[in-house]
């Protein structure tokens, strides 16, 4: 059977496409390319350029290569951007997702992995977060996705679709052959922006919010490496593929790390002291979450890169091979 995944072509789309592959799947990715890249894509994977919301290609691809499981990972990401732009984040993660779940049950899809975020917690005070947490979503993006996953439980109800969904934590890091990373020209992730900063691709280094409920004032998170969330994915695929109920999983450590302590990483790492400006808080960002994640682990799932100095490394090098490809 062969394998679709949505937004293949983008950051943890890419990472997760590369563990099926070593893991012998055959896969499919279906991308826009709004955010995407091709190089991210391997050669010897099938890329097809197009939109999850279209019914006629997803259904062709669906009865040509015999899709037994779609793995949905195309949407829009940044929390700031959905405050601003909520009709676009509301189309996007759940108009379409909706699309496509009506075209999976419409040709007998069996499995159907859903790509969420720890967002749909919102500013909950419960330490740690576990997947049974009521969900209070305080932004569009978290809510776009909480909508989704209310979709998926009804859909599998009435039609008998099989679904996993995994709530992400702070996806962090690079492959570690260097494959694939964070390549958006304009991505807010925090490793991400530090990283630039401190090999002088950004003047400075912003932080949001000093004033928050945590020990430093700065927001807490729970960093987890791209390739260990991808690795979440195939555990979640075997496990709906044996037989498995329905699920949803926490991505992360279990542990959080504050922004100044992440931007203190990146200095040490770096060897570079950035400026580092202070601004009033971000709208719709929680100030703790940090994940449980009990259930993942009793799948089967362990952590390979739970350092974060490890993972600010990956970040460091990925950035270096961006550079080194445009400038080539």
């Amino acid at each position: 059977m062969t394998v679709l995944v949505t937004g293949g072509a983008g950051y943890i789309g890419s990472h997760l496409v590369l563990e099926l592959v070593d893991a012998g799947e055959k896969v499919i990715v279906l991308d826009d390319l709004s955010t995407g890249f091709r190089w991210a894509v391997p050669s010897e994977v099938r890329l097809v350029q197009g939109d999850v919301s279209d019914k006629q290609l997803v259904a062709r691809l669906i009865e040509e290569n015999g899709i037994d499981s779609i793995l949905h990972f195309a949407a829009k990401i940044v929390v700031p951007e959905s405050v601003a732009d909520p009709l676009g984040y509301y189309l996007n993660n759940t108009v379409k997702a909706r699309t496509l779940i009506e075209t999976a049950v419409e040709k007998g899809v069996k499995n159907f992995i859903f790509s969420s975020t720890a967002s749909v917690y919102g500013n909950t005070e419960v330490r740690p977060l576990t997947e049974d947490t009521p969900i209070s979503p305080i932004n569009p993006y978290g809510r776009s996705k909480a909508m989704t996953e209310w979709i998926l439980d009804d859909v599998a109800k009435a039609h008998g679709l099989r679904y996993a969904v995994l709530r992400y934590f702070n996806v962090a890091g690079a492959d570690p052959k260097g494959r694939s990373g964070q390549s958006t020209p304009q991505a807010t992730h925090l490793l991400k922006v530090a990283a630039q900063a401190a090999l002088g691709q950004r003047p400075y280094l912003e932080v949001f919010g000093t004033d928050y409920p945590t020990p430093d004032g700065t927001c807490v998170r729970d960093y987890v490496q791209v390739n260990d969330v991808a690795r979440a994915h195939l555990v979640a695929l075997n496990h709906l593929r044996g037989g498995g109920e329905n699920l949803i999983l926490n991505c992360g450590y279990g542990h959080g790390a504050s922004v100044l302590e992440v931007i203190e990483v990146v200095k040490k790492v770096s060897g570079v002291d950035f400026e580092v400006r202070f601004s009033p808080r971000r709208a719709g960002d929680p100030a703790n979450l940090v994940a449980s994640v009990d259930r993942v682990r009793s799948l089967g799932w362990k952590p390979l890169y739970d350092d974060l100095t490890v993972i600010v490394e990956q970040a460091m090098r990925w950035e270096k091979t961006l550079a080194a490809r445009k400038a080539a």
